[in-house]
């Protein structure tokens, strides 16, 4: 699986491709007005499609137990990294991005 953490070289699709997943949030919270349930949603979405490409990458249910542990810490690791850069730049940008300034 390409990893975000160990090569910041992404296609080119990579951002274009997120902006969808929040776009998509955002329409969701105009309707529901409730951020929480929209995130639990998003994030139900994100760990139920990193289970299926997971199972899709192995070559059985015996194979996705034995590498169980190496997958959770793997997509853990991956977006404690992808959290973190971004709560910095809203850190760093928290005025500007809130519409403050």
């Amino acid at each position: 699986m390409a990893s975000y953490t160990q090569s910041k070289t992404l296609d080119p699709n990579f951002f274009a491709r997120a902006d969808e997943h929040i776009k998509l949030n955002n329409r969701q919270l105009d309707e529901h007005k409730n951020a929480e349930d929209v995130n639990a949603s998003f994030l139900y979405a994100a760990a139920r499609f990193n289970a299926w490409i997971s199972a899709a990458g192995l070559s059985s249910s015996a194979e996705m137990r034995l590498k169980r542990d190496d997958l959770v810490e793997y997509f853990v690791g991956e977006y404690k990294s992808m959290l973190e850069e971004n709560i910095d730049e809203y850190i760093n940008n928290y005025d500007e991005y809130l519409g403050l300034k």
